[in-house]
């Protein structure tokens, strides 16, 4: 057996330590580039899992005139959003009430708008979505976003709490009271089907066995307070139900005559026991269905 010097056991030592450093690099996953990862995208989804903005190529979204029912709390939130969009002061939003009246489609209809119309003195407006179950990242999506020079609605669509969850904590340091709070140049909006998002029975619970009932549900109750817009969706009466549907089949341009449409439209709603936006496009699609159209 070949006796190796000490020069030789020390060349084969470092030819075997590189070849397990060029095995190594080659396992290791991609760096993580440096920045927001915002890009030519108008529309991000945020991933909190490898804490990166993921594109969103086409937003799902429907013309703002495409809108009916619900004028006054539009033009709020259209006049909130241009402010903001300006670069002016603005209010986070919370949009709750009735399902299915257009309160998501009035985010992104607003966001489409505005950007369809950057020569009013706009800046760049970004729209970012977080699921509910991820605000515990909300601090690091901020951090990672506060320097951009974009105008970012930051927005979260379904927004509650049950009973023994904690994230609405890190929202409420975002909205307001916490050492960093929001970057300038976001805005939080978010839907509920409650407007204080939390269920009545939890905020009854507490109440019911706290030593002091007051302090016990403030805490909760208080998150609402923290937006400085409230606005209300309500369920629609029959016309403004009829209204929707009309708009919807005049811009898929369906054809119907009006009393057929009438017709199809209030059979429509007392067969889903309601009436509502969401309610009138779903008669439409199954209308242009049924006339080989696509919507």
């Amino acid at each position: 057996m070949r006796r190796l010097n000490t020069k030789d056991q020390l060349a084969e030592i470092s030819a075997a330590l590189a070849q397990i450093a060029t095995s190594l690099k080659a396992m290791a996953p991609a760096p993580v580039q440096a920045g927001s990862g915002i890009g030519e995208a108008d529309a991000y989804h945020w991933d909190a899992a490898s804490n990166t903005l993921m594109p969103v190529p086409k937003v799902s979204r429907v013309p703002l005139a495409m809108l009916k029912g619900i004028d006054q709390v539009q033009d709020i939130l259209v006049r909130n959003t241009e402010q903001f969009a300006r670069g002016h002061g603005a209010n986070n939003a919370l949009l709750w009430g009735a399902r299915g009246m257009g309160k998501s489609s009035l985010v992104k209809a607003i966001h489409g708008d505005i950007n369809a119309r950057k020569g009013d003195g706009f800046k760049r407006l970004l729209l970012i979505e977080i699921a509910r179950e991820d605000l515990e990242s909300l601090p690091a999506l901020m951090r990672l976003i506060a320097n951009e020079d974009v105008r970012i609605i930051v927005f979260c669509d379904d927004l509650s709490f049950d009973n023994g969850e904690t994230s609405y904590k890190s929202l409420k340091t975002i909205l307001d009271g916490g050492l960093e709070g929001r970057p300038d140049n976001v805005l939080f909006y978010a839907t509920s089907n409650r407007r204080h998002l939390m269920p009545r029975d939890m905020i009854d619970n507490e109440r019911a066995t706290a030593i002091n009932p007051g302090e016990a549900i403030e805490e909760k109750v208080s998150l609402s307070d923290r937006f400085g817009l409230w606005l209300g969706f309500h369920n629609c009466d029959q016309p403004t139900y009829l209204a929707m549907v009309e708009g919807y089949a005049n811009h898929y341009e369906l054809g119907l005559d009006a009393e057929t449409l009438r017709a199809r439209a209030i059979e429509w709603a007392a067969t889903r026991g309601s009436r509502s936006g969401r309610v009138a496009i779903q008669l439409v699609r199954t209308l242009a269905g049924e006339m080989g159209k696509a919507v």
